[in-house]
């Protein structure tokens, strides 16, 4: 391993360049009020001598560290990452730079990267996608810098800021396209039930569709999955397999969505012709399947965008009309079912 180099400081830079230690800090910040010629000259002395401004002096300084911390659950997720990249546009755009933790779906280790990026002094706070606790309420009640939910809310703070879409409408109108589709055996691949963000909320629409059309909700057309391709292949294989299989099913996401269409296709029946299939979120996986899945059409990059652009409202003061935004989603209805067509909830 190579010696580590020594430091060069702004007192070397000074030095070097023949000028005060406050001129070479004006040049590094940008202030105007230095002559072209000194700025040069101090500009072309950094560059010869490799300095680098000390961030975190600066940010003590100016008590800005033009830096914001953003937590989400899955980094593997193609969700989060276009979410993600919603944020780092924005960031960019209003130049901050963002750190970014993956909690793996662990509930300590998302509590624990919060708290250390909170010591980090970070300017604001974006937290994606997991279930808003007691603890997390007790960390965000102590934080002197903003934070913004992200495809999630707290559902006992009514003034907590966030951006999502509405689960349980989205949820309800893509069962309603199966029941329309002249579906009465309509089964139901979901999440945790225990999970409110996703979970129960996609839950709780299948539900309310199937009610306000007069259907049954038959718990044995209904599986559990974990978000994944596999729990979705061996719950559709579940469903499908008896002579009182459903003829549709509703999947809470693409990736078990897949699963179900290939497990169908394993079980010999076509798709959409014996069973139709449509999901939530509109992944990529989601044009990569044949047939071509229907799904909820999710604006992951927007809700990332959005989410961040309100956090740079309150890091710097600005004037905010709403901080609880829905943003709309869309029914992308491709191949996987029988009706064929786009439409905006």
């Amino acid at each position: 391993m190579g010696k580590k180099k020594e430091t060069i400081t702004i007192y070397d830079v000074a030095r070097e360049a023949g000028v005060s230690m406050a001129t070479v800090s004006r040049v590094v910040n940008g202030n105007p009020n230095v002559k072209p010629v000194t700025r040069k000259k101090v500009l072309e002395t950094i560059r010869n001598m490799g300095y680098r401004p000390n961030a975190v002096a600066r940010g003590l300084a100016s008590k800005k560290t033009t830096t914001v911390g953003v937590v989400i659950p899955d980094i593997s997720s193609a969700f989060f990452a276009e979410l993600t990249r919603g944020i780092e546009d924005i960031a960019n755009m209003y130049h901050y730079n963002i750190i970014l933790c993956n909690s793996d779906l662990k509930k300590e280790k998302e509590l624990r990267l919060i708290e250390t990026l909170l010591e980090k002094q970070v300017d604001g706070l974006l937290f994606l996608g997991g279930e808003v606790t007691d603890e997390h309420r007790d960390i965000f009640a102590g934080s002197s810098v903003p934070i913004v939910l992200a495809a999630t809310y707290d559902d006992e703070d009514e003034s907590r800021p966030y951006v999502t879409i509405d689960q349980v409408q989205a949820a309800k109108d893509a069962t309603s396209v199966l029941i329309e589709e002249g579906h009465d055996k309509i089964g139901l691949i979901g999440g945790p039930l225990t999970d409110p963000i996703l979970g129960y909320p996609r839950y709780q629409g299948y539900k309310e569709a199937l009610e306000e059309k007069g259907l049954p909700l038959r718990e044995e057309w209904v599986r559990l999955g974990d978000y994944r391709y596999h729990s979705g292949l061996q719950s559709a294989k579940e469903l499908l397999t008896g002579d009182e299989a459903p003829t549709a099913l509703f999947v809470i996401n693409d990736e078990m969505a897949v699963g179900a269409i290939h497990a169908a296709q394993d079980l010999g029946k076509k798709v959409p012709d014996d069973v139709s299939v449509i999901g939530f979120d509109n992944i990529p996986l989601a044009d990569q399947v044949r047939p071509l899945l229907s799904t909820v059409a999710v604006p992951m990059y927007d809700i990332g965008a959005v989410a961040m652009r309100l956090l740079t409202k309150y890091m710097n003061d600005e004037p905010i009309q709403e901080n609880q935004v829905l943003l709309e989603y869309r029914l992308e209805l491709a191949d996987s079912t029988l009706t064929k067509e786009t439409q905006t909830g």
